[in-house]
């Protein structure tokens, strides 16, 4: 980024940072000592101090808006930590998700019923991303907000905003392929965000709002390469920046995916909530299956949602997903 555009998005960021008024914490002594460091150059970093209350929904944002800050000082792309340089972590898995519903379709978020699969991608703020396909008018069981594709075990939102656990944010897709293909959740995917930006969207920048879709079984690999070739394309030939990798790669750091604290799970459709987004939409629309798709694939992952649904619900230019409704869209309103 260039030092021009880097200190104009860094007051873009301040600016939006001084609406939360509710201060904020870091449990990683550099980023902390960083902050000490700058307080002096801002009122709101030098609130940045132990909160009263661990549950406000106005922290997220206070934290997401500092750390994007000192990812901006730092240079804003300085790449992933390396395996061995990550926080440890902790054996004990997130609290408070045993048993937790879903805050729109009820169901419960960690369960997988006989006869459906799992999509994990990460494409910015994970809040947003989340939205987009809860509201997906059928095949969904739940969705989930985590951290994925890291190198800590049970990291905290704090930890995987620092940097130092090698995570970034995602969302996991519980889903009934007989009702939705995965190839509408990978579309909603690449049409949801900026894949050639390199650690980040917008004004969030590092590793841990990195763009990233990881897959489960050969087919949908190859269902995320083709479509990736066919979207770069689309985007006249610009680059994806987009990680691509086997969620097995993940096995010998404890796993691909942790679920984040409750308070983020649906977070958007909760009374309080800030109505944030960082995500860049390209308004630019995957093109027909038939052009892209392995012959052999066609038949089995064809399109569920028709080209309707995508021209009245589909990703805008710019983030919009923040003022849709937080309901499951009817099917007959297409």
């Amino acid at each position: 980024m260039a030092p021009i555009s880097r200190t104009i998005s860094l007051g873009l960021i301040i600016a939006k940072a001084s609406a939360f008024h509710q201060p904020a914490t870091f449990n990683n002594p550099t980023v902390a000592r960083a902050l000490v460091t700058t307080a002096s150059a801002s009122p709101f970093l030098a609130s940045a101090k132990s909160p009263t209350n661990n549950n406000s929904p106005r922290q997220p944002m206070a934290r997401r808006m500092i750390g994007s800050i000192l990812d901006l000082l730092s240079g804003g792309d300085g790449g992933m930590i390396k395996p061995d340089q990550a926080m440890k972590g902790r054996p004990d898995k997130m609290a408070g998700i045993t048993g937790l519903k879903h805050y729109i379709l009820h169901n419960n978020i960690e369960e997988v019923p006989d006869g459906y699969e799992v999509a994990v991608f990460g494409n910015g703020c994970f809040w947003g991303s989340e939205k987009a396909i809860w509201r997906m008018p059928k095949g969904i069981h739940s969705t989930a907000v985590g951290y994925c594709a890291g190198y800590t075990p049970n990291p905290t939102y704090n930890e995987a905003c620092s940097s130092m656990t090698g995570h970034t944010e995602g969302v996991r897709v519980v889903y009934n392929p007989a009702e939705v293909s995965y190839v509408d959740i990978l579309r909603m995917f690449w049409e949801s965000h900026d894949p050639t930006q390199y650690m980040g969207q917008g004004n969030d920048r590092g590793s841990q709002y990195r763009s990233g879709v990881y897959y489960f079984n050969d087919d949908q690999r190859r269902l995320i390469e083709a479509s990736k070739g066919a979207y770069e394309k689309a985007l006249g030939d610009r680059e994806i920046k987009t990680e691509i990798a086997a969620a097995e790669d993940y096995e010998k750091y404890g796993g691909l995916w942790y679920f984040a604290e409750a308070y983020h799970q649906q977070y958007l459709a909760k009374p309080g909530a800030r109505p944030y987004c960082s995500a860049q939409p390209q308004g630019v629309s995957l093109p027909a299956y038939e052009t892209w798709m392995p012959e052999d694939l066609q038949e089995k992952y064809k399109p569920t949602l028709p080209e309707s649904f995508w021209k009245k619900y589909g990703p805008r230019r710019g983030c919009s997903v923040v003022q849709f409704d937080n309901e499951v869209i009817d099917e007959s309103s297409y």
